[in-house]
């Protein structure tokens, strides 16, 4: 016997059906998303001290151009709003404050500075507003428990200073090591994940730390006591100018240890080149991103990208072409969450995306380096390359290490 389905069960089953179709789910729009949008901003600092990172905003803002004249995300175009905050705290909170509750943003996306984040942090996370892939290495985006709408991108400080700890205690497990770091959160978070990388060695390992203020003219004294101490390997944790004069002093004592800088440090032509390239001779690092500079790169499909970008949309950025490469990154980050979203775009999922990103490859990040996160692990990216400077150049040697701090 043939069974005759009734209207109401036709209509449920019809019901079950849409249910079940991504395809006709019903889309969700929270604040600053629509069918035709996405509205996302940031502030920069464009004036001011740091008015060099102001290239950051441009470079965003380029590749969220480009990512609109290419049909946007899903349909949907970006509309980016830049404010300059001119590396001012309470001016970064004025403006986020426009962001949030005028613009009525989705989220902010790659602001730039420590102190400039910390300001606005627990106000984003009050509003739950995402703050995301922020232009700073400080260990505290790392923190979903304390602050679930925070999260950074430059791998952080800490977790670079253990991948340090994890060649050493591989290549030279007798180390003697001197610690000259700067004394604030930079320095701090780097001396904090090399002990932490170093585990039950570090006591034994460490024959001195000795810090300094960026007030200071000059810390040969700093680097002479380190010596002194003994120390076969040092770890100048320093920014620009003062690992610059950390080099220059090593080499006119005579010193011979392996020497040690961070990555933020590592500029060729504004540490180096000012240390002279002869001081800096088997300096070594770490790196995560490709050198645009380095003509290895020239054939490289993901750096073949970045550079028709560069060419097409933000010309002016070429003499800066490493700080674009990491706007371009943090820029493609950002649209791969979006993209996650699908038609769900709220902050919420959001979020949820932004902590799912798994195995992502973008087209600046070095071979076997990936971002990864989770809901309890707020750290993009924490896997490095060694490099040492010979000559008039970087050359990476090594596996890719991940850095253990968190």
């Amino acid at each position: 016997m043939r069974v005759v389905p009734t209207r109401t069960a036709v209509l449920t089953a019809a019901a079950l059906a849409l249910a079940a179709s991504p395809a006709l789910a019903q889309k969700n729009y929270g604040p600053g998303a629509s069918d035709t949008e996405i509205k996302i901003g940031n502030t920069v600092p464009y004036s001011g001290p740091a008015s060099a990172y102001g290239i950051l905003g441009k470079a965003y803002a380029a590749y969220f151009k480009k990512v609109n004249d290419e049909g946007g995300i899903n349909g949907r175009k970006i509309t980016f709003i830049s404010y300059d905050d001119a590396y001012s705290p309470p001016k970064t909170v004025e403006q986020t404050r426009k962001l949030v509750e005028s613009d009525e943003v989705m989220a902010i996306v790659g602001n730039v500075g420590t102190a400039s984040n910390i300001a606005i942090q627990k106000y984003v996370n009050a509003k739950k507003t995402p703050q995301l892939f922020l232009a700073t290495g400080a260990t505290r985006w790392n923190d979903p428990k304390a602050f679930p709408w925070t999260m950074g991108w430059l791998p952080s400080y800490a977790a670079e200073a253990a991948a340090y700890a994890k060649y050493l205690l591989k290549e030279k497990p007798d180390a003697k090591i001197g610690v000259f770091y700067q004394n604030d959160d930079f320095g701090k978070d780097y001396v904090k994940g090399l002990k932490e990388g170093l585990g039950e060695k570090a006591s034994s390992m460490i024959v001195m730390e000795d810090s300094y203020e960026v007030s200071e003219p000059t810390i040969d004294t700093h680097i002479v006591k380190l010596k002194a101490a003994g120390a076969d390997t040092l770890f100048s944790f320093a920014t620009g100018k003062f690992a610059a004069q950390s080099m220059k002093k090593v080499n006119e004592l005579g010193w011979k240890p392996l020497h040690i800088v961070p990555n933020a440090s590592s500029s060729v032509g504004s540490v180096l080149r000012p240390a002279g390239l002869e001081n800096a001779q088997d300096i070594v690092s770490a790196t995560f991103a490709k050198d645009p500079t380095d003509a290895q790169w020239k054939d490289d499909p993901g750096m073949k990208n970045f550079y028709a970008y560069v060419e097409k949309y933000i010309p002016e950025g070429k003499p800066m072409e490493s700080t674009v490469l990491s706007g371009y990154s943090i820029a493609q980050t950002m649209v791969e969450a979006l993209r996650l979203c699908g038609d769900d775009l709220t902050h919420e999922n959001l979020m949820k995306q932004a902590a799912n990103l798994k195995d992502l490859k973008l087209d600046g990040l070095l071979p076997g380096v990936m971002v990864n996160t989770s809901p309890t692990d707020f750290a993009p990216i924490d896997q490095f390359q060694m490099m040492r400077f010979q000559g008039e150049r970087w050359q990476r040697f090594g596996e890719v290490i991940t850095g253990a701090a968190k």
